[in-house]
């Protein structure tokens, strides 16, 4: 896409991962404006049932499933393209008529589809932590070099801005694109991320050894897939979210913090270097973030729910316990070792909350064997490309699905 299509009346679509839980609410958002988006693409894993609903509702031009023999199960209406080739995803993502990807899927999977979007000139719109975590240092370039063109057409114009580009969909980097709008980064004292601090919060530690998945997917706040609920519970979400942060707005290790804010109504703050805080506040509603990311610099009427700030709401904060949860400095200090680190940090916490929920590891075990990952595959010399960080997770998921780690 050129970034003038963008003022077209309607923006094409495609979103991969559209049966999961953020590929669901994104569609929800965009049967809400049907003057102003066209669902171009949809994508799956397996979920053909799920699919099939999505396709018959929203009569996309073309449909992927990374499971062919579920493929063959769709009834695919005349007009709409089936397509099971493994470079699905990235075939989508740079037709012609696609504006806008939504990516909503997990894993390394969605590194190519990303790349491919941004090199095509599409907006890339992400719930995926892999995008930035291992791959920063490949996907904040296109970004740049995007917003640059416009820049040398019109600075003023909000595309000359990387986050125009690539887009995050979480609540916490939402709140703290939506409060940087319009302020210079140079002016910028620090980030802070807000956590609801999980299930776990007020845990001991000696009790946390004995934590269940049924436990850890007992969140207070949020209803989310059993991987970043788990991620919740250990922190290692927002130790993620501290490394997509320096990717996605330039700044510093030290100058990113974390909060835990039971109440999960301030998704993020930035402080100035004036001592003033601006904060996003709001409902805990995905809706709000994944409208915001398909809408952006612009904003429209949503069904998300409002805060009232006079019926009783309260706001408490309090800083993180990086002993009981030792990943918020496992993943601080992977990124400020490099793009090997955190690529070998964010491979090794998949197999370590698989084998979390089928109670073959503990759970002071994730942040254990993660950091012990870390060590071990996180050294690497240069940057790693695509094909290196492929590598890279077929060897950490070979180790770290037989590994014993003590923790």
């Amino acid at each position: 896409m050129v970034d003038g299509a963008w003022h077209r009346p309607r923006i094409g679509v495609a979103v991969l991962g559209s049966t999961g839980s953020i590929g669901r609410q994104a569609l929800d958002v965009l049967a809400g404006a049907p003057e102003r988006f066209s669902v171009m693409g949809l994508a799956a894993a397996s979920d053909h049932a799920t699919l099939q609903e999505q396709v018959v509702r929203f009569r996309p031009r073309v449909v992927a499933m990374a499971d062919a023999s579920a493929g063959q199960r769709l009834e695919v209406p005349l007009g709409v393209t089936l397509d099971t080739a493994p470079d699905a995803l990235e075939r989508i993502s740079v037709r012609d008529d696609v504006d806008l990807v939504v990516i909503a899927t997990s894993g390394i999977v969605s590194l190519r589809p990303v790349l491919a979007a941004l090199a095509a000139g599409k907006i890339v719109a992400t719930a995926n932590k892999e995008t930035l975590v291992c791959a920063g240092h490949l996907v904040m370039p296109l970004a740049r070099e995007l917003a640059g063109r416009v820049a040398a057409r019109d600075p003023r114009d909000p595309f000359a801005s990387p986050l125009c580009w690539v887009r995050p969909i979480d609540s916490e980097h939402s709140a703290i694109w939506q409060c940087l709008v319009g302020e210079d980064l140079a002016d910028v004292q620090r980030l802070v991320l807000t956590a609801s601090g999980g299930p776990f919060r007020e845990w001991p530690a000696d009790r946390l050894a004995a934590a269940t998945a049924r436990d850890a997917l007992a969140h207070p706040t949020w209803s989310m897939g059993a991987k970043v609920t788990v991620d919740s519970a250990t922190l290692m979400n927002k130790g993620l979210e501290i490394v997509e942060a320096r990717w996605l707005y330039d700044v510093d290790y030290p100058r990113i913090d974390v909060v835990i804010h039971p109440q999960s109504l301030v998704h993020s703050l930035v402080e100035f270097v004036d001592g003033s805080l601006k904060a996003q506040l709001g409902r805990p509603d995905m809706r709000i973030p994944i409208q915001y990311a398909l809408t952006a610099p612009r904003r429209r009427s949503g069904p998300a729910p409002r805060l009232g700030l006079v019926e009783g709401t309260e706001m408490t904060f309090q800083a993180p316990d990086e002993t009981r949860f030792p990943a918020l400095d496992i993943a601080r200090s992977a990124g400020q070792r490099g793009p090997w680190a955190t690529a070998a940090l964010i491979c090794a916490d998949e197999v370590a909350v698989r084998r979390f929920l089928e109670g073959s590891l503990s759970f002071p075990g994730i942040s254990a064997m993660v950091g012990e990952a870390v060590e071990r595959f996180g050294a690497g010399e240069g940057e790693p490309d695509l094909a290196a960080l492929s590598a890279l997770e077929a060897e950490i998921g070979a180790w770290a699905s037989g590994a014993a780690v003590d923790g």
